[in-house]
């Protein structure tokens, strides 16, 4: 088994096992849920898939991504699909790329970007730039904003750390405009 194909039958199985821990099936539209999921180390940590492969409750570390206490990930493979990964602090404020939020979170880039920055590989990522993390709540938004050459459904795989808790779940956006939202507390 190639490496590709071992991290693609990796996250079938988590989009599977989430999908089930929400009480839907793989091929149900996106909803609202919150899916708490404990780190199962499978291997060596790959970059782009925004999976915590080595089971030590990061994900993507060592892949030149900026992390913090808060920190909230999106990768699919599409590379022509465009999904924005949006957060509301517990200020009610959006964040976005380039412009930290009061509360200290920053975007740090928009996929599949119109530079070609992503370089086909999908990931975008909200982090705590520094401080401590506000309390409150985190209203997580995933939305396909549009198909470019990719065929609907979408999938699409989260990870998400809370100050000490990590989260992670695998959902299908089946069409543009579809959205998956849960919220997270600290």
């Amino acid at each position: 088994m190639t490496r590709g194909a071992g991290a693609r039958a990796a996250w079938l199985s988590l989009l599977a096992m989430g999908c089930a821990a929400a009480g839907a099936s793989p091929q149900a539209p996106a909803g609202t849920s919150t899916i708490e999921r404990a780190s199962v180390p499978s291997g060596p940590e790959i970059c782009g898939n925004a999976l915590d492969d080595n089971g030590n409750g990061l994900a993507e570390e060592g892949c030149g991504l900026t992390s913090g206490a808060v920190q909230f990930l999106i990768a699919w493979d599409e590379p022509s699909a465009d999904v924005d990964l949006r957060v509301i602090d517990p200020n009610d404020e959006l964040v976005e790329v380039g412009r930290p939020t009061e509360s200290g979170l920053v975007k740090e880039r928009d996929c599949p970007g119109r530079d070609s920055e992503c370089r086909g590989k999908n990931l975008e990522t909200v982090y705590q730039e520094e401080g401590d993390p506000a309390a409150g709540k985190y209203v997580v938004r995933v939305v396909l904003v549009s198909l470019g050459n990719s065929e609907p459904p979408i999938d699409v795989r989260l990870w998400a750390r809370v100050g000490p808790r990590a989260y992670s779940h695998a959902f299908r956006l089946p069409r543009v405009e579809s959205d998956w939202q849960t919220t997270l507390g600290l």
